[in-house]
């Protein structure tokens, strides 16, 4: 794992600029441990010395590589520096590898439901999208990082990331412009790959869950010779979902192959993943989901499309590398990389609403007496490509000037992110809730949207992270960014002639002030104050580019690494604004429009622990005020709060690993997951009631085998997750049980 940094607070002070090998024997660790605690020569490496109370495998912990349990020491995400987690001056949560395979969950936005300040899967099950919001906005489009590099997404042209490549989940909360110049006002998702570990690894999993859906995984690395290794991660499934009629087959595969040197560590990262599926989900109004229509409720299983129609094919590429070169003992350069491409195709009819007998049709005429339990459809196709490139440049130098240890980062950045995408709507036929039938003939769709749309972005940043007198932690950063958009639209309406043709440039820069005290028994209060520079691409329907959204953040709270025993608490609170929010037109929903100013306000509790006794808990609780503070277009919205946004979260995890020798390898947890109420409808009328799910594992491990069923949603709650408009409600996921087999050898 190249060269690791120890945590200060938990093994002494020890100055940004030291280095310390994994690599090493026991024997050498052992000794170095010693000469950190002030021990005399002759008892480090000769006699044997007993540390009780440090975790040795916790603290060489890297920013960016495996977890032991659940408790992390170290993220480079909130500094793009290897950083203890108390040093960073805002929230971050991590989810590591064995929260991964212990609590249950497959996709992205169903394993973050256990994480402050995070609203996953707002719209229930959805088999080709991570639906996530953080700190009350959505961090869909420019809130995914893979490996420190942005998964920039737009429109359709977005990307899917399996779980079982993953290494570990870094949440960012808040204004993270100052590093990355580019993302999710409320906080980002930095998804990081599993990679070589020098080390032999043979691990084979294959499951099942209740609703026939099964897979079979493998994750396979060794070391090719003392300077290079590699690993590949693969996985298929398919089969059936909780949606009638729904299913899918999907296959990835993962290769990456590490260099070191003696100054040089090189790391080539690849990908490759086929999806092939019929729709799951739905978007339900929300008379007849939330609420019940006259005939009831939409069934949780109800198919809306045609299975002769219904498509869903995506296909997605990625390579890249990381390159870190040490230049000298107190600099290192770094270069991280990669190239992605994704072409997805899908076509069938969605529904979108009830269909009401009166109703005036697009092209003339009215609608004819209907039953009222028929929805109506609207038939959809699009064929999109994307190309993306992503470049990271970064110089690290660590240096002492008198009572202050500094780690200066500089850097350059790039990313190009261009989208070609055809959209054709058209006529649907009406399908009955209660009694449907399938197969009648779809109407033709048209093309309304041919379009190529580009973005460039070119951002130079530098950080100091400084510790002074060894207790204060200040971190100053600072960057400016220059945008260009660029679009070509094939097809202009005849109701917005400029739509979609535009060119756009922009330039900003932005901050970020962070100032910590770090006590000796693990306690670190902080205080931070962040600007956002936020680009979009796009325009509304007369064809105005989009401003680049923009906003402040303070936060203030107190970060906790216990000396006495395995433990990490946190506590923020804070205020964070954002101008030039994206919400649909009015006048036309196709569009969208940029109104005033938006602000949260919230409380975020998280705790990681081990509580003796083979147990280990898992808890935290979100409360958040966010309201329209400026809306320019519709001043009747100020002081309401935005569709989707829950004002509570909670959420309590318990895993206890069994003591007793007959008992050994067994393992179990439950957990209690709260969401709190939210809104269908901007004006705050229609309202989502608050939820509360139960889930539950018991694991058997032992001897390189190991069994284990995980059940989401225990007792089998029927809730809607949230509603993004009267027309979009969306049912959580009902009871899922997987079982797995694995094995390690």
């Amino acid at each position: 794992m190249g060269t690791d940094r120890i945590s200060p607070t938990r093994l002494g002070r020890i100055p940004f600029n030291g280095r310390i090998p994994f690599n090493r024997s026991l024997k050498g660790s052992v000794a170095l441990l010693a000469l950190l605690a002030g021990m005399p020569p002759a008892a480090r490496a000769d006699e044997a010395v007993v540390l009780p109370q440090l975790q040795v495998e916790d603290d060489i912990q890297t920013a960016n590589g495996p977890i032991d349990g659940y408790i992390p020491r170290r993220s480079a995400t909130g500094s793009k520096t290897d950083a203890a987690i108390t040093e960073i001056p805002q929230s971050v949560s991590v989810v590591g590898r064995r929260q991964l395979d212990d609590l249950p969950g497959n996709k992205v936005d169903e394993v973050l439901g256990y994480t402050a300040g995070v609203k996953a899967g707002q719209f229930g099950t959805d088999s080709d999208t991570d639906w996530l919001m953080i700190r009350g906005f959505d961090a869909g489009q420019t809130g995914v990082f893979m490996n420190g590099l942005g998964l920039y997404q737009y429109g359709f042209g977005g990307y899917s990331i399996d779980t079982f490549l993953l290494e570990r989940i870094d949440v960012l909360k808040g204004a993270s412009s100052a590093l990355y110049g580019g993302a999710n006002v409320g906080g980002l998702i930095n998804l990081v790959s599993k990679r070589p570990t020098g080390e032999r690894l043979r691990h084979v999993e294959t499951g099942i869950n209740n609703w026939g859906n099964a897979y079979l995984g493998f994750d396979i690395g060794d070391a090719l010779d003392a300077d290079s290794s590699y690993r590949v991660t693969g996985k298929v499934s398919g089969g059936h979902w909780e949606t009638d009629k729904s299913e899918d087959f999907r296959g990835v595969i993962a290769p990456s192959y590490t260099w070191k040197g003696d100054s040089t560590r090189v790391t080539l990262l690849g990908m490759y993943q086929d999806q092939d599926l019929t729709h799951t989900g739905g978007f339900w109004p929300y008379v007849g989901s939330v609420v019940p229509a006259a005939f009831g409720r939409i069934p949780r299983d109800f198919y809306y499309g045609e299975e002769d129609v219904d498509l869903y094919r995506r296909q997605q590429a990625m390579i890249g590398w990381e390159v870190e070169h040490d230049a000298s003992d107190s600099v290192t350069l770094r270069q991280n990389f990669r190239y992605s491409r994704v072409h997805t195709r899908e076509r069938g009819p969605y529904p979108y609403g009830w269909r009401v007998p009166g109703a005036p049709y697009e092209g003339g005429g009215t609608e004819p007496t209907a039953p009222g339990n028929e929805l109506f459809r609207i038939g959809f196709e699009h064929e999109t490509t994307v190309n993306s490139v992503t470049a990271d440049n970064q110089a690290e130098w660590r240096v002492t000037t008198g009572s202050v240890d500094h780690k200066i980062l500089g850097g350059i950045d790039y990313r190009y992110y261009m989208i070609d995408h055809v959209q054709k709507s058209g006529g649907g036929t009406p399908i009955s809730v209660t009694d449907p039938v399938y197969g009648a003939p779809q109407g033709p769709t048209s093309t309304y949207l041919d379009q190529e749309l580009s973005m460039h972005q070119l951002g130079a940043y530098l950080q100091d992270q400084m510790r002074i007198d060894g207790n204060w932690i200040l971190t100053l950063t600072g960057r400016y960014d220059r945008v260009w958009t660029k679009s070509d639209d094939a097809y202009v309406s005849p109701w917005t002639p400029n739509a979609y043709n535009y060119r756009g440039e922009e330039g900003a820069f932005s901050g970020r002030a962070g100032l910590g005290y770090e006590f000796e028994n693990g306690v670190t209060p902080y205080v931070s104050v962040a600007t956002v520079f936020n680009p979009q691409i796009g325009a509304d329907r007369l064809g105005t580019p989009f401003e680049p959204e923009k906003g402040l953040q303070y936060e203030a709270g107190v970060k906790y690494m216990a000396n006495e025993f395995d433990g990490l608490f946190t506590a923020s609170v804070f205020e964070l604004t954002k101008e030039n929010a994206l919400v649909p037109d009015s006048v036309n929903t196709n569009y969208k429009v940029q109104r005033g100013e938006v602000r949260s306000r919230g409380i975020e509790l998280e705790a990681r622990t081990k509580l003796g006794g083979g147990f280990s808990l898992l808890g935290q609780a979100t409360f958040q005020d966010v309201e329209v503070t400026e809306d320019d277009y519709n001043k009747a919205l100020i002081g309401k709060t935005p569709v989707l946004v829950s004002d509570t979260s909670a959420s309590l995890w318990l895993d206890h690993a069994f003591q007793a020798a007959v008992l050994d390898g067994l393992s179990a947890g439950a957990g209690i997951r709260y969401t709190g109420e939210s809104w269908a409808n901007e004006t705050n009328t229609l309202k989502v009631p608050d939820s509360t799910v139960l889930d539950a594992a018991i694991r058997y491990r032992r001897a390189g085998w190991g069994v284990s069923v995980d059940v989401v949603n225990l007792l089998d709650k029927e809730y809607v997750s949230g509603c993004g408009s009267v027309y979009q409600c969306g049912y959580g996921a009902g009871r899922t049980a997987t079982l797995t087999l694995s094995l390690d050898w």
